[in-house]
């Protein structure tokens, strides 16, 4: 992944001559915590450092690599230098279509249904469904958007959102069964429009293009999910586009 885009620059791998433990040396990043930047980031910040997300996402899946842990705290962003970086690369593993893997991959909030009914055939639209909370956490300002306190209420907290007759009907896609640790927890949810989250608060970053967005990452079928390339293509990053095609030819926006 080194020389990717976006994708943090591993410069060195040293070990201590004492203890022999190796280390590894990577660029540095002037971050800001995401607790402390997101709130302060307008609406067109968060369509520009979505779109260096998903360039770095879409290098790692074109050369066969799902991430497995995208959250805010393995993306760096240095804000004065407008500069991301995606870190954290220990739970990445290279995707052969048909093979099963591990679902304890991904931290809780961020964790794609298909983790949560233990669909082991997963693919690269686990890191979409990540980037989907990643972003509805930014443009409605509710961070974490999905808040679980464990991996059984976090399905439940889900289903809250998109719906618990559109869970069983993906279950009935994969020939699933829940858990019967569920039994009791779900209850009868109908799927919420993604309007109802705006507030006074979040309404300038919420337009009709980002619930568009926002509505193609989360999907409980991992197969209906937005591809990075696809992502970027979406109507909601044309300003960002429009920017750099000026940048190229000479102006600056």
């Amino acid at each position: 992944m080194c020389g990717g885009t976006n994708i943090i620059q591993l410069l060195d791998v040293v070990r201590d001559p004492q203890s022999k433990t190796p280390s590894l040396i990577f660029e540095h990043v002037n971050n800001t915590d995401f607790k402390v930047l997101y709130p302060t980031l307008n609406d067109y910040d968060i369509r520009f450092y979505i779109f260096e997300l998903l360039k770095a996402l879409d290098y790692c899946h074109s050369n066969g690599v799902m991430h497995r842990d995208v959250k805010p705290h393995n993306v760096m962003i240095d804000h004065e230098k407008r500069q991301l970086r995606l870190i954290d690369w220990g739970l990445a593993e290279f995707y052969h279509p048909g093979r099963e893997y591990n679902v304890r991959v991904a931290s809780r909030y961020f964790k794609g249904p298909e983790l949560l009914v233990d669909l082991q055939e997963y693919d690269y639209a686990l890191d979409m469904w990540s980037l989907g909370c990643m972003f509805a956490g930014m443009i409605f300002r509710k961070e974490p958007f999905f808040h679980g306190h464990d991996n059984y209420d976090q399905l439940v907290k889900i289903a809250k959102v998109l719906g618990t007759e559109e869970l069983f009907h993906y279950l009935d896609t994969y020939d699933l069964e829940l858990d019967p640790h569920f039994d009791g927890m779900l209850g009868r949810h109908s799927k919420k429009p993604w309007q109802k989250f705006i507030t006074a608060e979040n309404q300038h970053l919420v337009s009709d293009e980002a619930i568009d967005f926002v509505s193609k990452l989360l999907r409980y079928d991992h197969q209906e999910r937005l591809t990075a390339q696809e992502a970027m293509a979406h109507s909601y990053f044309a300003p960002v586009r429009e920017a750099a095609a000026r940048q190229s030819n000479g102006y600056t926006s």
